[in-house]
C-alpha cells in the first residue's frame, strides 16, 4: 500500500474504450490501490452519499452538461474497474453515457397536498431504498439522483452516489467543490478552511546554556516516551477489540455474536446548526471544532440511551461505548489542485489510504452540558498524542500480505462491529456556493454498507454544520428522534456557553 509523504502524480490518461499496442503497458499499470480494492470484499462494501439540498428547482439539462464538461473528465468517474485472471482489479477507461448515471424519479407528491412534512418522509424514504441497492458494476460507479420535490429544508434534493473505492471522502469533496463557484463571484472557485500548527517562536535574547538544552532533551524524551507508551496501549486494544473487547449493549450495538446479520436498510436524517455558535463553544471551552462536534454527539447520545433505558429500567452506571473513525493518512488535494487535474484531463495516482482510531465516549447525565465538551477534548488529546491510525494501517497491510483482501476486509469489519458508532467528518467550504447556476442550501455526506448500526457524519458548509446520521432500519426506529437530541444537545450546550460568557461579564 503506497500511502503517506510519496507525491502525487498528474498522469494523462485517455479516455477511449479500446487501446492501442502503445497504451497497452500504460492501461496494465493502472491498478486499483488496495484500499480501494478492499471496498470490494462483501464484508466492506461501502458506499458514499452526498445528500445536497438547493435553494431553486434544478435544471437537469443543465447539470448534465455540468456533470459532462468537469466531472466526466476526471478518469475514475469514466472507467470500469475490471478484474484480470490474475485477481487484480484494474481502471480501464470506457465511454460514458452520462443518461446511465443521472436518474430522475417519478415521485407522487400529488397525494401530499404540498404539506412539506409529507415531503420530507417521501425523499427520506427514497434515500433509504438507495440504501438496499448496488451501483451496476458493469459502469462507472458512481449516479447522480434529482429530486425536484420541495421539503422543509430545500427547494430541491440532489443524491451523489458514489462507491468508496473511487476514493475517500475528502478527495470526493474536492472533487465535487472543484466543480462548482462561489456564489458570490461565479469566477472563482470556494475555499476549504486551512489548519494551521502553531509555530513556538525562540527568544533570540536568551543566551542558551546547558541546563536548558538538558531541559529541551528532556521533555523531548518525556514527549517520546508518552507516544510510544499510548501508541502502544491504543495498538493493544485494537488487537483485544478485533479478538473480543466489545462495547456494552445499547439500542446502537449489535446483538451478541459477530455473525447477527443487521437490517440491509438504512435511514438518513440530517440536522443544521449554526457555525457560529459552534466556534463561540469553541472558545469558551479553550477546544477545537472538533472536541465540540464529538462533545454534542457524546450528549445526544446520552439523552437517546438514557431516554430509552429509563422507560425499559436497564440502564448500566457504566457504559463502555467507544466511536470507530477512518482516518485518512493520505494528504488531501486542494479545490485549485483538482480543478486543474480536470482540465488537464489528468489522473492522481491514489486511491483509499486510511488506519482506524477507537475513541472513548462518555455516556451519562452530566449536570454542566459544558462538561460533554470538556471530556471530548481530553479523549482528542489524548489520540494526538498517539500512532494508532498508522500502525493500524500496517496491521491492516500486514493481515492483507497474509491473508489476502478477504482477510483484511474482516479485519476491518470486525473492529467497527465491536463498537458503538462509525464517526466522521469533514470540512466543506467556507463560502456559499453554486453548481451551475444553482444555490446550494446544504449539504450532508455520509455512507452506508458499514458494519455499525449508526454512524455520525458531521459536515460544515459557509456558517453551518450539518449532522447527518446513518441508521440501521432494524435496530434504531425512531431516527428522527436521535436527530432531534443533536439539535437539543447543541442547545443546551451553547446556551452553558454563553451563560458563562455572562457570567464572566459581571
Amino acid at each position: 500500500m503506497e500511502c503517506g509523504g510519496k507525491k502525487m502524480v498528474l498522469k494523462p490518461i485517455r479516455t477511449s474504450k479500446k487501446f492501442d499496442d502503445d497504451d497497452e503497458e500504460e492501461a496494465e499499470a493502472i491498478l486499483l490501490s488496495p484500499g480501494s480494492r478492499m471496498f470490494h470484499e462483501p464484508d466492506f462494501n461501502i458506499h458514499i452519499v452526498a445528500i445536497m439540498g438547493w435553494k431553486i428547482p434544478l435544471d437537469i439539462d443543465t447539470l448534465k452538461a455540468q456533470l459532462l464538461s468537469k466531472l466526466l473528465k476526471h478518469p475514475r468517474f469514466s472507467s470500469l474497474q475490471v478484474m484480470d485472471e490474475s485477481g487484480e482489479m484494474r481502471w480501464i477507461p470506457t465511454i460514458v453515457n452520462v443518461d446511465d448515471h443521472v436518474i430522475v424519479p417519478q415521485l407522487d407528491v400529488n397525494n401530499n397536498n404540498n404539506n412539506n412534512m409529507d415531503t420530507d418522509k417521501l425523499i427520506e424514504q427514497y434515500i433509504s431504498n438507495l440504501s438496499t441497492t448496488n451501483i451496476d458494476i458493469s459502469k462507472p460507479l458512481w449516479d447522480y439522483h434529482i429530486l425536484n420535490v420541495k421539503t422543509s429544508y430545500a427547494e430541491a434534493t440532489s443524491v451523489f452516489r458514489f462507491h468508496h473505492s473511487l476514493g475517500d471522502g475528502i478527495a470526493l469533496m474536492s472533487l465535487l467543490l472543484s466543480c462548482s463557484r462561489k456564489t458570490s463571484d461565479p469566477t472563482s472557485l470556494p475555499t476549504l478552511p486551512v489548519s494551521y500548527s502553531k509555530e513556538k517562536k525562540s527568544n533570540s535574547n536568551n543566551k542558551t546554556n546547558i541546563r536548558s538544552l538538558i531541559w529541551q532533551y528532556m521533555v523531548k524524551l518525556w514527549l517520546f516516551i508518552r507516544l510510544l507508551f499510548n501508541t502502544v496501549v491504543d495498538v493493544l486494544l485494537f488487537g483485544a477489540t478485533a479478538l473480543f473487547l466489545k462495547d456494552s449493549q445499547s439500542p446502537f450495538t449489535v446483538a451478541k455474536g459477530f455473525n447477527n446479520k443487521h437490517s440491509t436498510r438504512q435511514r438518513f436524517v440530517y440536522r443544521t446548526v449554526s457555525l457560529d455558535d459552534i466556534k463561540f463553544i469553541k472558545n469558551a471551552t479553550n477546544a477545537t471544532i472538533n472536541d465540540v462536534i464529538l462533545g454534542i454527539t457524546q450528549a445526544a447520545l446520552s439523552r437517546y440511551i438514557h431516554r430509552k433505558y429509563d422507560v425499559e429500567g436497564k440502564m448500566k452506571e457504566q457504559m463502555r461505548c467507544r466511536a470507530t473513525v477512518l482516518v485518512n493518512l493520505r494528504p488531501a488535494l486542494g479545490v485549485q489542485a483538482v480543478a486543474e487535474m480536470i482540465e488537464k484531463n489528468a489522473m492522481v495516482i491514489q486511491g483509499n489510504c486510511f488506519g482506524f482510531v477507537l475513541i472513548p465516549l462518555d455516556i451519562a447525565q452530566l449536570q454542566n452540558p459544558l462538561d460533554y465538551v470538556h471530556k471530548a477534548k481530553i479523549s482528542m488529546d489524548r489520540k494526538k498524542r498517539s500512532l494508532e491510525a498508522q500502525c493500524t494501517f500496517y496491521i491492516l497491510q500486514l493481515f492483507r500480505n497474509l491473508f489476502g483482501f478477504k482477510g483484511a476486509a474482516k479485519l476491518a469489519k470486525r473492529v467497527p462491529s465491536q463498537t458503538t458508532l462509525a464517526f466522521s467528518n469533514v470540512a466543506g467550504p467556507l463560502e456559499e456556493v453554486s453548481w451551475s447556476g444553482h444555490p446550494l442550501a446544504f449539504l450532508a455526506p455520509t455512507c452506508y454498507g458499514q458494519p455499525t448500526g449508526l454512524m455520525v457524519h458531521a459536515c460544515s458548509y459557509a456558517k453551518k454544520l450539518t449532522f447527518a446520521i446513518t441508521v440501521d432500519e432494524g435496530m434504531i426506529s425512531d431516527p428522527n428522534q436521535l436527530g432531534d437530541d443533536f439539535v437539543d444537545s447543541f442547545i443546551s450546550i451553547n446556551e452553558a456557553a454563553r451563560s458563562k460568557f455572562r457570567t464572566k461579564l459581571h
